[in-house]
């Protein structure tokens, strides 16, 4: 899914000397496939030339509300043309005028004329960001429906480090889609807990027993959660890339992972065992590095771990229960049996072991089963779309 794809998207570029960044911006939603235009105002022209923005997206750019090319008004024009708004970078100035319904320029008119979906990235000094103006003016926007991706703190023009700067365009992009897509989430407000990643049960303090998941379902399930609405929280034994809006917990192995679990589960509305949870643990860990003997080998007892999907689908009182079954033959029978045995309200089944799907890839094929449905397949896609199926068939078994 590209979410700008076809769109009709105007970048508007004001006056700060993060402007040169806007450039990246607009040539990443043109490879996103979106129609792309741009309006600057007079002060941007200091930082970047229109002629760059032209090159880039082969349309004229609009700088004077004055001159209409073609007889037309066109800051109404392309405001009525416009699906999404971009203001990158905004300037405390810039800001001021949104929040105040000021239009002065060509840029601001068009705002003020627009119905579009507005999205804004807020670059300038620190002590201009946390100015209280700056702050109710922010405050204001929010209220007004405007989307706003806050600087994150880096190395400012002024020399220091500070919060003020402008995040990459590639930051700007992901966070602005997933909280687009959430404003009308059907999981808006509903509580997702996740579980990742394989859990690590040690042998003593430098090795452990664990499997070849990467996490990667796990996290993706939950940018797709996100991506509906949802809070999330993500239960995890690796650290990946955050998606924006979720909370991640970090654990070790099975047993930490278990007690987390159940300590949220109760305010939790859907639960989703993604996690590659070992079955056995070593019974006894070492406190120091276990060391060679000669030639004898090791003799290492296991005992079994508890089972986390058997025990929530137990203790539910209403969520709705999601496990993973990662299989190397059968799957089929064995999604089936675990459907009932662990009481789960949906089973997802993979065969893991295959170079192009499962652990450690960026792909998957899966197959979900819930009680008294006929099974669903989906072919072979990447995981983010995997977890984005997943997500829509939990909503259509939730509210559907």
């Amino acid at each position: 899914m590209i979410f700008f794809k076809n769109k009709h998207i105007l970048v508007v570029v004001t006056g700060g000397i993060a402007a040169y960044k806007s450039a990246i911006l607009v040539r990443s939603l043109i490879k996103k496939g979106g129609n792309v235009r741009v309006a600057m105002t007079k002060s941007a022209e200091n930082f970047v030339t229109p002629l760059t923005f032209s090159t880039l997206t082969k349309h004229t750019v609009l700088t004077d509300i004055f001159k209409a090319n073609d007889g037309s008004v066109d800051h109404v024009a392309w405001a009525r043309w416009a699906d999404f708004i971009f203001v990158v970078p905004a300037t405390a100035n810039f800001v001021a005028k949104m929040a105040h319904g000021i239009a002065d320029d060509t840029a601001s008119t068009l705002l003020l004329a627009s119905p579009a979906e507005k999205v804004i990235a807020p670059s300038m000094n620190d002590q201009m960001w946390n100015n209280p103006a700056t702050v109710r003016n922010i405050k204001q926007l929010d209220t007004d429906g405007i989307l706003i991706i806050e600087p994150t703190t880096g190395f400012l023009a002024e020399g220091y480090d500070g919060k003020g700067r402008l995040p990459e365009s590639n930051d700007i992009l992901e966070q602005a889609q997933i909280r687009l897509l959430a404003k009308n989430g059907k999981l808006k407000n509903k509580n997702v807990l996740i579980t990742a990643g394989g859990t690590k049960e040690a042998l003593d303090p430098l090795r452990y027993i664990t499997n070849r998941s990467s996490g990667k379902m796990g996290y993706a399930l939950a940018q797709a959660a996100v991506e509906a609405g949802a809070v999330v929280t993500l239960i995890s034994t690796v650290e990946r890339r955050l998606p924006f809006g979720s909370k991640l917990i970090k654990v070790t192995d099975a047993r930490e992972m278990l007690d987390t679990v159940l300590e949220h589960f109760d305010k939790t509305d859907i639960f989703i065992s993604a996690a590659a949870v070992s079955d056995f643990r070593p019974a006894k860990q070492s406190n120091q590095k276990i060391k060679k003997t000669g030639n004898q080998g090791l003799k290492v007892e296991l005992v079994q771990n508890p089972d986390i999907l058997a025990t929530v689908g137990a203790k539910k009182t209403g969520q709705f229960v999601v496990g993973f079954a990662a299989e190397t033959e059968n799957i089929v029978e064995y999604a089936k049996n675990k459907l009932v045995k662990k009481h789960a309200d949906m089973i997802v089944a993979n065969e893991v072991g295959h170079p192009d799907s499962g652990f450690n890839v960026d792909n998957n094929r899966v197959i979900i089963f819930r009680p008294k449905q006929a099974q669903k397949e989906f072919p072979l896609q990447s995981k983010i779309d995997t977890a984005r199926s997943i997500i829509e068939e939990i909503i259509k078994s939730v509210f559907e």
